[in-house]
């Protein structure tokens, strides 16, 4: 069943931008708007994801801000944060709102700034990153996400065997991925020797294991299933499902199982009716290497414990059995933290409506995008497919 329609993508190159957030977030809206043949008199609400300006720019009430710098002053407007997943938050609000009746169109995206032309340096933003852990017991240890995903991994390592040859296989494939799409904000191919050679940042990650920090903008036009087809190109969302955890880590039941991920993947493939054999490619939350091998498993798209061998044998790549990041992931790709959900989404729409360039998959119908928050304590799927 088909709960709404994409009619519409825009995003900006993945990286370092100087520009001030209203004027990035403008740069995807206005793509967007032109996609799907609209004017911003045709948007009726503006769902708004925006994760770190607070605390890193001084920058709140954003929603208004934006809306009026691109034009649709008075819809109604809610800016959206979830860490991580705030975007994909925001689409699943949009998608539940045309859905219900409540708005016919929906303007949907996230902006974020996030590398040091914002004024703040890697340690720094790393403290801001860290905000979303939990205050009383895991911020004064000094936790941080590379930390947190590092002992996510290493305990999937002693359960399963994974190996730090598989993590960077993980990357490797990435890269070659981003290599190929010109907004991701690394486009150079790498080794495993590069991988393993890199610097540790917290163990089994080496630099190159880890997501940059970037900057960058993504939105799209949501509408409802009965307008889709007054549409030149629709695409149809037809699940969207909405997992949660505990904050701290150390709450969780199974550390390497990210079961927040797996609810919601259970959620998204009962509303679109389809398992995950029938998915022919994803966009997964790649923050590290170690968090694509524990969403490919939580999607069920191979078994637990598989992997970071499936990588390994070049069964994700957009050639292998079941693509994963063919836009070249948060890892390649780039992670703008308000921006990365409805990026995903981008990717999602370009693929199945066979717009993606070099790296276009074959028979890309079924599309599914994995975006979490946090320490994998918010996960939100979203099923996409042609229109029959």
């Amino acid at each position: 069943m088909t709960r709404a329609s994409v009619v519409g993508v825009g995003m900006t190159e993945f990286g370092v931008h100087e520009k001030r957030l209203a004027e990035l977030f403008a740069d995807a809206a206005f793509p967007a708007f032109d996609d799907a043949g609209i004017t911003g008199d045709d948007v009726d609400a503006f769902y708004f994801g925006n994760a770190m300006s607070g605390l890193s720019e001084n920058d709140t009430h954003l929603a208004p801000k934006i809306a009026t710098h691109i034009g649709i002053p008075g819809v109604p407007c809610q800016r959206y944060e979830d860490a991580c997943a705030t975007s994909s938050n925001a689409f699943k609000n949009a998608v539940e709102a045309v859905e219900a009746g409540v708005h016919d169109v929906v303007l949907v995206g996230g902006v974020e700034r996030c590398t040091p032309e914002t004024g703040l340096d890697t340690p720094e933003m790393t403290r801001v990153f860290a905000s979303a852990s939990h205050r009383e017991y895991e911020q004064p240890t000094g936790l941080t996400f590379p930390g947190v995903f590092a002992l996510l991994t290493k305990r999937h390592m002693h359960e399963h065997g994974t190996t730090e040859e598989q993590l960077a296989e993980v990357a490797v494939k990435n890269h070659y991925h981003g290599s190929l799409n010109p907004r991701a904000h690394f486009g150079k191919e790498t080794t495993v020797e590069e991988v393993l050679d890199g610097p540790v940042v917290a163990d089994p990650f080496r630099l190159m294991d880890c997501c940059p920090f970037s900057d960058g903008a993504s939105a799209a036009i949501v509408v409802s299933d009965d307008l889709a087809d007054s549409y030149s190109d629709p695409v149809d969302v037809t699940g969207v499902g909405h997992g949660t955890d505990c904050v701290p880590i150390s709450d969780k039941e199974q550390l390497s199982a990210t079961q927040a991920a797996r609810d919601a993947a259970d959620e998204a493939y009962s509303q679109a009716g389809v398992s995950a054999d029938e998915v022919d490619f994803v966009e997964v939350h790649d923050c590290f290497t170690g968090a694509e091998v524990l969403a490919t498993e939580a999607l069920g798209l191979f078994e637990d414990g598989e992997g970071g061998e499936a990588a390994a044998e070049g069964r994700t790549r957009v050639d292998g059995e079941v693509p994963v990041n063919p836009s070249g992931g948060l890892k390649a790709k780039g992670h703008p933290i308000g921006a990365t959900g409805t990026a995903q989404i981008t990717e999602l729409v370009e693929q199945i409506r066979g717009e993606a360039g070099e790296r276009q998959l074959d028979d890309a119908e079924v599309g599914l995008a994995h975006n979490l928050g946090g320490d994998s304590a918010t996960t939100i799927v979203s099923v996409m497919e042609a229109r029959a």
